[in-house]
């Protein structure tokens, strides 16, 4: 895959994640007015399911749009910006994350993160927690759970080694993660533990 390629990928998952987000917002709205009317029960169990399924579907919009959306050099995010996103896809579910950083970072490292944060979600079917840290070198996203089950050429393909195979769509972020990496400049150490993975962005 050459690197416009990945450029035209983006855009459309960003004109994708922009399009579908404003309605889901509508209904939300609609749920909350229908909630103060008092035409449906504000905690009855039908209103409740339609509000969790809205308020994951648009966290996890909100994530795919920085993950696998454009991002441009010089823009950036804040941290509460950042841990709002993440704390939202967290919410009901098994896979918990821990933003450690201060202040804002560039857009272009953050969306390297998160697509580390699905290569890890996707070794971790039974949960577990995901760490973000930064020093000197770059970025370390550091994962932990009570079972691990990588897929070895998938993990491989971060380091460079062998040919990836056109992947499952459900694991589209092993094949773009190297690519945008490169793009900015950037180096992939995958490591593959017993209970706990590491992706780090140099």
């Amino acid at each position: 895959m050459q690197n416009v390629s990945a450029t035209l990928a983006a855009l459309v998952g960003s004109r994708l994640c922009h399009d579908l987000i404003s309605p889901i917002g509508a209904i939300q709205n609609g749920l909350e007015l229908m909630s103060l009317t008092g035409d449906v029960g504000k905690n009855s169990p039908e209103l409740t399911l339609i509000q969790d399924s809205c308020e994951s579907a648009a966290a996890r919009i909100r994530f795919f749009r920085v993950a696998f959306g454009h991002a441009s050099e010089g823009h950036s995010m804040s941290k509460r910006e950042i841990g709002s996103t993440l704390s939202a896809i967290s919410k009901g579910g098994r896979l918990k994350a821990d933003w450690n950083e201060e202040g804002d970072h560039a857009r272009t490292d953050v969306q390297l993160c998160f697509l580390a944060h699905l290569c890890c979600e996707s070794a971790l079917p039974m949960g577990g927690h995901v760490y973000f840290d930064r020093d000197a070198a770059g970025w370390t996203v550091r994962a932990s759970g009570p079972r691990v089950n990588a897929d070895r050429a998938l993990w491989d393909h971060l380091n460079g080694v062998g040919e990836l195979p056109e992947p499952p769509a459900d694991k589209v972020h092993f094949a773009l993660l190297p690519i945008l990496a490169q793009a900015h400049g950037r180096q992939l150490l995958a490591q593959v533990g017993p209970d706990n993975l590491t992706v780090k962005i140099a």
